[in-house]
């Protein structure tokens, strides 16, 4: 059978890790919640962006929590050659940089699926690399099912106190079993809600990047474009250095809006909004590494001189290190003035730079999808529009992180006439907005 398809049931029995030291218990996250116009005029309604960062800590020598990981490995007919080696390569650089108290699984596919390693501690690393060095093409792509059986494998050491997390690398489509982005969404979803974080891979011009992306971020993942074979090494390793350092997880941002604030969206993130509440979740934290959520909100009217409440935030998280479950609140409020040269004294750059970038990609999402109905001078014309966006705000807050993405939109404008270079283009758009949205430090 190719997929074992009660993937909610999987998850039933987990073993509990072996933490060799106690850690210190002082680090935490930090936690922050800004709006980017402090001061805003007063006597119009007008539109706010709220911006909550939370920050991990440095990971302390030797405390890093264990990991349960799956690797599930696309061995099609088209990975023959250099692509697979490449690919074999990576993996085991994975087995040495784990720990004997880690667990592994390697889990193949091409039309059917073979566990290679089950799950199980990292002990024999001359066995691991033996297996994982004897993969050899295939042929077609079973990718549900060897997700499938991936989660099965995590299932059965999945704990809140390991990093729970499947690598999945595939260079073309799924042809066997469920194929589209919808249904392979939904499996990330499940991984996700089980605190289950799926990476994609997509390796070469063949496989589907929507269903990939889809994947990683309905389970809060990370998602990454591998050109050619020889992008898979720095890839791996910039995973291995999220996977290596989380410090939090389990990660729940609820938010309540004053009466009268009315929550628009969240920016690049999925979020569930009911009327004056919204709640947000994420996977994971890494250690030095700043993870956001920003919301589009409407302000009323307020009158010069006078404050208001825009929402109250708490955050609920697993501390990794020290074995608590803790819990943070803070406000965040406006104030009103007359003149627009007193609100533009107070504007927060951090804040306003996070919002333009998480805009500009929204509207780069929406190039793609104009340009996939053949919309191809419309698609052009957003991305040109969309450049010249974030020039000028690149200008206006001194932003060398606005001036890079208004080149890459503009670049890549130019290649959407060409039916040659549109695959190309489309990949590295989809991967460049999701790693945006996604606060990804890699690429």
């Amino acid at each position: 059978m190719l997929a074992r398809l009660s993937v909610i049931t999987l998850f039933a029995c987990a073993a509990s890790p072996t933490i060799a030291q106690s850690a210190p218990r002082d680090l935490d996250i930090s936690f922050d919640v800004e709006v980017g116009e402090p001061l805003m005029i007063a006597g119009q309604e007008q539109t706010a962006y709220i911006k909550i960062t939370l920050g991990g800590f440095a990971l302390p020598t030797a405390h890093r929590p264990p990991v349960n990981l799956a690797l599930v490995l696309d061995r099609s007919g088209s990975m023959a050659g250099d692509k697979l080696e490449k690919a074999k390569q990576a993996a085991l650089m994975v087995v040495d940089r784990l720990q004997p108290d880690d667990v592994l699984s390697v889990i193949a596919f091409d039309d059917r699926v073979d566990v290679l390693l089950p799950a199980s501690r990292v002990t024999s690393r001359d066995a691991l690399r033996e297996k994982i060095s004897a993969i050899s093409p295939g042929g077609s792509t079973a990718l549900f099912a060897g997700l499938t059986f991936g989660l099965e494998e995590i299932g059965k050491n999945r704990d809140a106190k390991r990093v729970n997390r499947i690598i999945l690398l595939s260079d073309g489509q799924a042809n066997v079993g469920p194929s589209s982005p919808n249904e392979l969404g939904q499996l990330g979803e499940v991984a996700g809600r089980q605190g289950i974080a799926i990476t994609t891979v997509g390796l070469g011009l063949g496989y589907n990047e929507d269903l990939m992306t889809q994947l990683a971020m309905r389970s809060d993942g990370n998602h990454a474009f591998a050109e050619t074979g020889n992008d898979l090494a720095r890839i791996f390793n910039g995973e291995l250095g999220d996977v290596l350092s989380v410090v939090a997880q389990d990660v729940s941002i609820d938010i309540e809006f004053d009466n009268g604030v009315v929550p628009v969206r969240a920016l690049g993130r999925d979020a569930t909004i009911n009327g004056r509440k919204a709640t947000v979740q994420l996977s994971q934290l890494y250690a030095k590494q700043q993870k956001y959520v920003l919301f589009e909100v409407k302000v009323p009217p307020g009158a010069a001189g006078k404050k208001r409440a825009l929402a109250d935030v708490a955050v609920n998280y697993s501390n990794m290190i020290n074995k608590t479950k803790g819990t943070k609140k803070s406000a965040v409020a406006v104030e009103f003035a007359s003149t627009k040269v007193a609100v533009a004294k107070k504007q927060n750059k951090a804040v306003m730079e996070a919002a333009i970038e998480a805009i500009a990609a929204d509207q780069s999402r929406q190039a793609v999808l104009l340009r996939d109905q053949g919309k191809i001078k419309e698609a052009q014309k957003v991305l040109v529009d969309n450049a010249r966006y974030l020039q000028e705000n690149a200008a206006r807050y001194k932003s060398e992180k606005l001036d890079t993405y208004s080149k890459v939109n503009a670049h890549d404008a130019t290649n959407l006439d060409s039916n040659e270079k549109w695959n190309a283009t489309r990949k590295g758009m989809k991967a460049k907005d999701y790693q945006i949205t996604n606060q990804q430090a890699y690429h």
